[in-house]
C-alpha cells in the first residue's frame, strides 16, 4: 500500500465543528448539523438515506466575532450529495455534501468562517490570547 492512500485529498481546509444546517431534496426537509466544513462541501449525520448524485438546497448560518458582537451571515446554494454511509449504531447517515451551485461571495465567506475557526482553535491549543 503506498503512502499517499493514507494522505489528505482534499484540497481546501476544513473546520471539524458543528453548524446548524438545513438540507432540502424534492421530497424532504433535514435540520442537522455540520461534522466538517469547506468552502466546497460540508459532512454531516442525517437520520434517513439519502441517494448519492441527489441535488440539494443547502441552508446554513455562520457566526462571525467582530469585536464584542456576533454577526451572522446566511448561506443558501445548491448542493450534491457525493456519498451516503451508514451508522449502524445509531441506525443514522453520514453524508458527505458538494457545493456545486454557490455565489463567489458566499464561498469567500465560507473561506473567511473556516479560517477564523481553524486560527481560534490554533490559538485554544497554544494558550494564545
Amino acid at each position: 500500500m503506498s503512502q499517499k492512500s493514507s494522505q489528505e485529498r482534499r484540497k481546501d481546509p476544513r473546520f471539524f465543528g458543528s453548524v446548524p444546517l438545513k438540507i432540502s431534496g424534492d421530497d424532504f426537509d433535514l435540520v442537522t448539523e455540520t461534522k466538517n466544513l469547506s468552502k466546497s462541501g460540508a459532512y454531516c449525520r442525517v437520520n434517513q438515506y439519502i441517494e448519492p448524485m441527489t441535488k440539494l438546497r443547502v441552508q446554513f448560518l455562520l457566526p462571525f466575532k467582530h469585536s464584542n458582537r456576533t454577526v451572522t451571515r446566511k448561506i443558501s446554494c445548491g448542493a450534491v450529495i457525493v456519498r451516503t454511509e451508514s451508522a449502524p449504531a445509531d441506525g443514522g447517515y453520514s453524508v458527505a455534501i458538494f457545493f456545486n451551485d454557490i455565489e463567489p461571495r458566499d464561498i469567500t465567506t465560507l473561506k473567511d468562517y473556516v479560517a477564523n475557526m481553524l486560527k481560534d482553535e490554533a490559538k485554544t491549543r497554544t494558550g494564545a490570547n
